[in-house]
C-alpha cells in the first residue's frame, strides 16, 4: 500500500485562531478517511490544504507522481452560463459518456429531475449542488476530497452515494477524504477517522462508531493519567510549602519537577453542554389531522391525511426532497390552512418550532446576540439551579466576547445553536424540528440527541440524518405521494418503498397503526411465531423502543441512591422526595422489563 499524498509539518493560522500546528500525516492507497471536529476547528481548511487550493503558513503537501485529485468543495466553481451537460461531463461527446453505465447511473440518480440542457445559473441551490457532485463522481480520480457531500441530498440519495463510494474503487485502490456531519454516512463509507481539534490531527482506526469508542477510551486513559499527575502535584506542592529554609535546602531538580507539573496543567477543551429546561404541562390531546389535504394553487402536496399524535409520542417524518414534509409541519402547527379536512390542536399545546431555514432568526439579522437574549426571562431553572440565557448559551459553546456579534455575522453552526436555545427558552411542550442537524458538528449533534433523549413532551422530527432519526424517534412515518403511512421497519422499510421492492399503497395511517396491503400480507405468508410480517415488524419496532428506554435507565437507580446518600440526614423532605424518585424509576424499569420479556416471547427471541 503506497502513499498517495503526504502532508509534512503543516501549520496554518487564521486571524485569532491557530488551525493547524506542525502536523504531519499521510493518505495511503485504499484508505477511506472521514474528518470530524467542532465547527471552526479547521476541517474544511485541512481539505483545502490537501487539495492545494490553500498554501500553508509552513510545511508542504506532496502528491505521488501522476495522481489525479478531484474535490467537491462547499462552494462550487461552476459557470452560470454553462449547460448542466457541459458542467458535468465537459467536452466529452454524448455517445461516449452515454455508453458508460457508471456515468449514466450517476446522472440518473442525481440529476433525473434536472433539464440536461438548462443553464447552471437557472438551477436551485440543491440542484446546483447535485450538479457539482455529479461532476466530481463522473471523473476518473485517484483521490477524491469531499466537503459535506450529503448537503441537499435526501435519505435515498445519501444511501445511494454511500453505496457508490464503497464500490467505486477495487480493494486497496483509490482514496477518499470526506468532511461530513452525517454519522451514518461515516460509518457506511469510512474505515479511518481524523479528528481535527486544537491545532492537531488525531487519527483513529475504523468508522465513526469505532472512533467514538476509541475517543472515550483515550479520554478515560487521559483522566487516569491526569489523576496520577494531580496526586504527584499535591505531594510536590506540600513538599514545597515547608518554609523557605526547607525549600532552599532541597535539591533543585525536585523544585524543577514540581514547577514542570504546574506548567503541564492541561487547558480545558471548550465542552458543549445542553440541559433540559422546564416544559409547559401537556394535556391528553396534542394533534389530530382528519382527511387533510393541502397544496399550492393547482399543485396538491397532501392528500386525505389522517394522523393522531398524542402526548409523549416521538415521531420521525421521512420523505424525498419536495415530498411536502415542511408543508405537513406547517399544516400540523396551524401555520398553513388545509384546503380540505381539519386539524385539531390541544388547548394546552405550546409549540417550539425550529424551521429548516431558521426563519425566526432571519427577521432579527440586524440584532446583536445579547439583544436577542434580553427578550427572554432573566433566569431559568436547570438541574435545580437558576441559569441566565447568557449562561445557557455559553454551555452551547458560545463565548462572552461573541455576544455583541450581529446575528447576520454568525456562522451557520452558531446560528443553529442559537436557534435551538431560543426554541427551548420558550418552554414548549411539543417540539417540531425541521432538519435540526444542519450546520452542526458531530459533537454538537450528540449533545442535541442527549437533550432529546430526556425530552418529556411530544417530538416531531424531519431529518435526512439517518443516525439522528433512528436515535431519537420511536416510530417513523413516510410521506409518499401526498399520503402519510407508518413504516414499522423504520428507515430500511422506507428505502425499500422508494426502491419499489414493497408495494406502495395510497392509504394513510393513525398514530401507530399501519395500513397493510391485504394481498401483499397474504403473499408474504406467516412468520414462524404465527404473526404476519406486518405484525412482526410492529412488535419488533416496539421491542427495540423498549430496549432503548431500558438502556437509558440502566444504572439510574444506583445514581439516585448515591445522590440520596449525599443529602443531609435531617433533610426529611429531601430524603422523602429522593426515595419517591427512586421508587418511580424502579417501577418504570420493572414495567419496561416485563414488557420486554413479553415482546421477546411473542417474537420468539432467545
Amino acid at each position: 500500500m503506497g502513499i498517495l499524498i503526504g502532508c509534512e509539518h503543516l501549520s496554518m493560522e487564521w486571524p485569532g485562531k491557530q488551525v493547524l500546528r506542525d502536523q504531519t500525516i499521510g493518505i495511503n492507497e485504499g484508505e477511506r478517511i472521514g474528518i470530524v471536529g467542532r465547527n471552526g476547528d479547521g476541517k474544511s481548511t485541512l481539505l483545502e490544504l490537501v487539495a492545494k487550493r490553500l498554501e500553508p503558513d509552513s510545511g508542504k503537501v506532496t502528491y505521488r507522481n501522476n495522481i489525479e485529485v478531484g474535490m467537491l468543495a462547499q462552494d462550487d466553481a461552476l459557470d452560470d452560463a454553462d449547460t448542466v451537460e457541459h458542467a458535468v461531463v465537459g467536452d466529452v461527446p454524448e455517445y461516449v459518456w452515454a455508453s458508460d453505465p457508471k456515468v449514466r447511473s450517476i446522472v440518473d440518480e442525481l440529476l433525473g429531475d434536472v433539464d440536461w440542457h438548462a443553464r447552471v445559473g437557472e438551477l436551485s441551490g440543491g440542484q446546483r449542488r447535485r450538479c457539482d457532485l455529479a461532476r466530481v463522481l463522473v471523473g476518473t480520480w485517484d483521490v477524491i476530497l469531499m466537503d459535506e457531500p450529503t448537503n441537499h441530498l435526501d435519505m435515498g440519495a445519501i444511501t445511494w452515494l454511500a453505496r457508490h463510494l464503497r464500490h467505486r474503487w477495487q480493494q486497496g485502490q483509490g482514496a477518499l477524504l470526506v468532511v461530513t456531519h452525517d454519522r451514518w454516512f461515516l460509518d457506511e463509507v469510512c474505515e479511518h477517522m481524523w479528528e481535527v481539534h486544537d491545532g492537531v490531527i488525531d487519527p483513529f482506526e475504523g468508522g465513526y462508531s469505532a472512533y467514538i469508542q476509541q475517543r472515550v477510551e483515550r479520554q478515560r486513559q487521559a483522566a487516569v493519567t491526569e489523576e496520577r499527575r494531580q496526586n504527584t502535584l499535591r505531594k510536590e506542592l506540600n513538599w514545597l510549602a515547608h518554609g523557605a529554609k526547607a525549600r532552599s535546602s532541597k535539591p533543585k531538580f525536585r523544585i524543577d519537577a514540581a514547577m514542570a507539573l504546574l506548567a503541564d496543567d492541561p487547558p480545558l477543551r471548550n465542552t458543549t453542554e445542553l440541559k433540559r429546561l422546564a416544559v409547559s404541562r401537556l394535556g391528553k390531546q396534542v394533534m389530530e389531522l382528519k382527511n387533510v389535504s393541502a397544496g399550492y394553487g393547482d399543485r396538491q402536496v397532501l392528500s386525505d391525511v389522517n394522523w393522531l399524535i398524542g402526548p409523549g409520542d416521538r415521531y420521525g417524518i421521512l420523505g424525498e426532497n419536495g415530498a411536502g414534509k415542511s408543508t405537513l409541519l406547517k399544516v400540523m402547527t396551524g401555520r398553513m390552512l388545509p384546503s380540505a379536512g381539519y386539524v385539531k390542536i390541544g388547548k394546552s399545546v405550546k409549540f417550539g418550532i425550529l424551521s429548516q431555514h431558521l426563519d425566526q432568526l432571519r427577521e432579527k439579522d440586524d440584532w446583536r446576540v445579547e439583544e436577542l437574549l434580553a427578550t427572554f426571562k432573566k433566569y431559568y431553572v436547570v438541574d435545580g439551579k437558576p441559569q441566565s440565557p447568557e449562561q445557557l448559551l455559553e454551555r452551547l459553546g458560545f463565548e462572552r466576547r461573541e455576544f455583541p456579534t450581529f446575528i447576520k455575522d454568525l456562522s451557520g453552526g452558531q446560528r443553529r445553536r442559537l436557534s435551538i436555545l431560543c426554541v427551548l427558552l420558550r418552554e414548549p411542550n411539543v417540539l417540531i424540528l425541521d432538519e435540526p442537524g444542519n450546520d452542526l458538528d458531530t459533537d454538537m449533534l450528540a449533545v442535541l440527541e442527549d437533550l432529546l433523549d430526556t425530552w418529556p413532551g411530544t417530538l416531531i422530527l424531519v431529518s435526512h440524518d439517518r443516525y439522528l432519526m433512528e436515535r431519537v424517534t420511536d416510530d417513523q412515518f413516510a410521506l409518499i405521494d401526498g399520503h402519510v403511512r407508518h413504516v414499522p421497519g423504520g428507515v430500511d422499510e422506507y428505502l425499500s418503498l422508494l426502491d419499489g421492492s414493497i408495494q406502495k399503497s395510497n392509504s394513510t395511517s393513525g398514530a401507530a397503526t399501519p395500513n397493510v396491503d391485504a394481498q401483499g400480507e397474504k403473499d408474504a405468508g406467516q412468520a414462524p411465531t404465527g404473526l404476519s410480517n406486518a405484525e412482526r415488524r410492529e412488535l419488533k419496532k416496539r421491542y427495540d423502543a423498549v430496549a432503548r428506554k431500558l438502556q437509558k435507565l440502566e444504572g439510574e437507580p444506583e445514581r439516585l441512591r448515591a445522590r440520596m446518600a449525599g443529602l443531609d440526614a435531617l433533610d426529611y423532605q429531601g430524603l422523602m422526595d429522593a426515595q419517591a424518585q427512586i421508587d418511580e424509576v424502579e417501577a418504570q424499569v420493572d414495567e419496561l422489563e416485563t414488557e420486554w420479556i413479553e415482546l421477546s416471547d411473542r417474537l420468539g427471541l432467545d
